[in-house]
């Protein structure tokens, strides 16, 4: 398997052509441009050292938010880049409104690694994976909370799963916060 790069819009046309959960980028090209299915397993075999892909919920009634995949990343910046990822799948047009929320001197979102290299000085950006966006990731994880909870916010997620995603974080002293 080969990874490319493509412009925003391309993405967004490609990911609006998705017909069922969990269909890879591959299989919507080839059904859209007619080629054969693959079969070969073998073929489409790639060994990553990131996050995994999170499953991709149909509804807000179907999110299932899975704390003990989440509790399976490395560190409270592999959890929040995570969940970054489950809400991008989620709801991956009105994810874009994320690059609205801004700290008072800080850009926290973007769409490519030099914006936010650009507007600070240790911002430690990473990619959201499979997505286009960028997020600062040197912030204390009280901040990272802060963000991921405005981001469910402008995703309009029910209260309570708001709540159990912020558990999976720990609080600035380490520990998970309990309500």
């Amino acid at each position: 398997m080969k990874t490319i790069e493509v412009d925003e819009d391309l993405y967004q046309f490609i990911a609006s052509k998705t017909e069922r959960i969990g269909e890879s980028a591959s299989d919507i090209l080839r059904r859209l441009i007619g080629f054969e299915q693959q079969n070969n397993n073998e073929a489409q075999t790639e060994i990553v050292e990131s996050e995994p892909t999170p499953p991709i919920p149909e509804t807000n009634s179907e999110f299932e938010f899975d704390s003990q995949a989440v509790a399976k990343q490395k560190g409270a910046v592999g959890r929040f880049v995570y969940i970054l990822s489950l809400l991008h799948q989620y709801s991956p047009d009105k994810f874009a409104a994320v690059l609205n929320i801004k700290g008072r001197n800080r850009v926290y979102f973007a769409t490519s690694k030099a914006t936010l290299l650009a507007a600070g000085s240790s911002t430690a950006p990473r990619q959201i994976p499979d997505s286009p966006y960028w997020v600062i990731t040197n912030t204390n994880t009280g901040k990272k909370r802060e963000m991921l909870k405005r981001a469910m916010a402008v995703l309009e997620l029910d209260e309570s799963l708001v709540d159990q995603m912020l558990q999976t974080l720990p609080s600035s002293s380490g520990k998970k916060v309990k309500k």
